[in-house]
């Protein structure tokens, strides 16, 4: 006799539309994922301003130069930079096992605010959208270079997530050739554009509306849902609800949504714990070659480590690292979590009470 499937009760794999990967989700580990002791984390208390902070205004920074007095988000050449614009670039490795190419790039830092304590979710929105508009300006300011194929900007926020600095700031990071990431998802996307005359993305967005399990937040411009192939236990991907190829693209009106949209997604991470919530997040838009690439729509992805706690953390080991990603707790449920977070930060519902 066939048992009949329980996505909530058997293990299954689902593939990843977007790169082709695909992981095994194992619902049955955890029935109750929140079953067990949920420990409350002491809150981060930082000062606006900390003194031997290398990224606070009119610091010295590492690299023995001084940040000026800055009032508002401020981007500087990363004093150590992963990619050097100078060099070399093609292959060099002779080889067929050996190989090797040399690579250039550009990379800078992007500090949010002047505030030492301001993340995200406790930023005021018109200086969230004063990010989105630097991280629309430096990509077409880098990605307009002849030497430039692609911009990624990213944050890591935490220092489990590697971030080096508790100040507030993202990265950027732009390559001469097209990284392994968005190169699997220009190929994924691409062949779906040739097959359907449709954005692979916006296709896949209006089922996610339509079966609405998955979605988290919305407004009229972007929505975020927890991906039906998400990774991570509270992964998220944050989409346009039009077709959108890169960050300058965006309207006036898209980026005060955006901006919207980034505090509330925040704040709901941030109110899950009660922590400052760590993750991993980026954007993905069509390459800077100087071509329009009609099969893209750009997204960013958010990838927290958090799993049951502020103390219990999710990391890819074992079969993870030598057979493919897993998760016990299902991505509905992990949405479902996360639509029960209030949009108040717990802060400032501390402070009321």
């Amino acid at each position: 006799m066939t048992l009949q499937f329980d996505p909530l009760e058997h293990p299954h794999r689902r593939r990843n539309a977007l790169n082709g990967d695909w992981v095994l989700v194992s619902p049955h580990r955890t029935k109750r994922p929140w079953q067990g002791q949920v420990e409350k984390s002491t809150p981060e208390m930082r000062p606006p301003y900390d003194p031997e902070c290398y990224l606070c205004p009119g610091n010295m920074r590492v690299g023995g130069k001084r940040n000026p007095q800055f009032v508002s988000t401020f981007v500087f050449d990363n004093d150590f930079a992963a990619l050097l614009p100078d060099g070399p670039r093609g292959e060099v490795g002779s080889s067929a096992l050996l190989q090797a190419q040399a690579e250039t790039g550009v990379c800078r830092v992007i500090c949010f605010s002047p505030r030492h304590d301001l993340t995200l979710p406790v930023m005021e929105l018109g200086d969230l959208r004063r990010v989105v508009d630097v991280w629309a300006q430096q990509i077409e300011e880098i990605g307009a270079r002849p030497d430039i194929n692609y911009v990624q900007i990213f944050e890591n926020k935490g220092a489990v997530m590697g971030s080096s600095n508790p100040h507030p700031h993202g990265q950027i990071w732009s390559n001469h050739t097209i990284p392994v990431e968005p190169a699997k998802e220009d190929q994924q996307q691409r062949a779906y554009f040739e097959r359907h005359d449709r954005p692979l993305l916006l296709d896949y967005l209006a089922q996610e509306l339509e079966i609405g399990e998955r979605v988290v937040v919305q407004n009229r411009h972007w929505v975020v849902l927890v991906p039906y192939w998400a990774v991570w236990p509270f992964e998220v991907l944050l989409l346009p609800r039009r077709h959108t190829l890169s960050l300058p693209d965006l309207t006036s009106d898209e980026r005060d949504a955006l901006a919207d949209i980034l505090k509330r997604l925040t704040t709901r991470y941030d109110n899950l714990f009660e922590t400052s919530f760590p993750y991993s997040m980026g954007w993905h838009g069509q390459p800077t070659d100087g071509q329009r690439h009609p099969h893209w729509q750009l997204h960013a992805h958010f990838y927290p480590p958090l799993l049951r706690s502020a103390t219990v953390k999710k990391f890819m080991v074992g079969y993870e690292m030598l057979g493919m990603p897993q998760r016990d707790i299902t991505a509905e449920q992990a949405a479902d979590r996360l639509r029960q977070m209030s949009e108040v930060h717990y802060t400032e519902m501390t402070e009321i009470e």
